[in-house]
């Protein structure tokens, strides 16, 4: 059981690497300017800066007209993501890098997952609210253009100087070394442990929080539900034990969905 250890540490497609200011961090064009910030992340994750992307990038509109959908920046979404789920998967990221064994630890870009955690979903603002949003199970159609956000957010942060690594962090991870996931990969694509590290991540921080669209699982519910992933040869087994060891000790989230 558990995937190949030279495909779980190699280096493969995915390799990143990036740091987290632990000042300020948030999403929108309200947020205060000062020296801290101007070296963070999150001043990728800006009103200004999205929609500066969207005018400079061909690649982005060429995406949204192949969805069928405007270009058009979802502000609540963005206001949304520095609320809950942005944070959250950048702390679970590092809670698992905390409690992985040492000689596993080695191999963790953290710089590259903590930024890649807090980036993961800014493809998301670019998402149609309806599809995003939606109070029910999309249909093929609907999820096929969910499936672009992180081709989106890959787009809207190319341009930024950004190390490739976290970049292609960002773009796969919703893929896994089954090659199961998207966007569809070649066949010599890794599922590195940095990949890994930021996929049960997202995913635990998702299944914890409520949406429109399900109820929040609790910690025994989403552990097990990951821990599929174990089964399957796409998590290492000792990922999936620093998440729980993480889980187990971390406080409790009290979200609201607005």
């Amino acid at each position: 059981m558990g995937i190949d250890i030279r495909h779980a540490l190699g280096v493969g497609a995915i390799n990143p690497n990036i740091a987290v200011n632990p000042f300020r961090v948030g999403f929108g064009n309200s947020a205060s300017v000062d020296r801290f910030e101007n070296t963070s992340v999150s001043r990728f994750t800006t009103e200004e800066h999205i929609q500066n992307a969207l005018m400079s990038n061909p690649n982005i509109k060429a995406i949204l007209k192949e969805m069928n959908a405007p270009a058009k920046l979802n502000l609540k979404e963005l206001e949304e993501l520095s609320k809950t789920h942005a944070k959250d998967t950048q702390n679970i990221a590092a809670g698992i890098i905390d409690n992985l064994p040492k000689a596993l630890k080695q191999h963790v870009d953290v710089k590259s997952v903590k930024d890649a955690a807090y980036l993961h979903d800014i493809g998301k603002v670019l998402i149609p609210a309806e599809i995003l949003n939606k109070n029910g199970k999309l249909d093929d159609a609907e999820k096929a253009i969910m499936h672009r956000h992180s081709e989106l957010g890959y787009e809207i942060l190319k341009n930024t100087g950004i190390d490739p690594k976290t970049l292609n962090l960002v773009k796969y991870h919703h893929q896994n070394a089954s090659h199961t996931g998207y966007p569809k990969v070649p066949s010599d694509f890794f599922a590195d442990i940095n990949l890994q590290i930021l996929s049960a991540a997202d995913k635990y921080s998702a299944l914890l929080e409520p949406r429109v669209y399900k109820a929040p699982m609790d910690k025994s519910q989403a552990l097990a539900l990951i821990y599929r992933d174990v089964a399957k040869g796409n998590l290492h087994p000792f990922v999936f034990k620093a998440l729980k060891d993480y889980a187990e000790n971390a406080p409790k989230q009290n979200y609201v969905v607005s």
